[in-house]
């Protein structure tokens, strides 16, 4: 959230990716450092346990909803 918070004051668009595990934190930290306008990309937790072809679709589902935020 911290680069991403600087990114955007500077005028630079961010998506900031997290698992559904990390959401409150996310919403935190951005209440924390006055951007709560900046809301995170969530994917399904974990990734660690994933095989590279369900990475791969939490990728894509990420992408998506990066693209959908970034895009307006």
């Amino acid at each position: 959230m911290h680069d991403a918070i600087s990114l955007e004051e500077l005028g630079l668009p961010t998506a900031v990716i997290v698992t559904e595990a990390f959401v409150h934190e996310a919403h935190m930290q951005r209440a924390a450092l006055g951007m709560e306008g900046l809301d995170p990309v969530s994917i399904v937790h974990p990734l660690s346990t994933l095989t590279d072809a369900q990475i791969h679709d939490r990728a894509l589902d990420a992408a998506a909803q990066a693209r959908r935020r970034l895009m307006g």
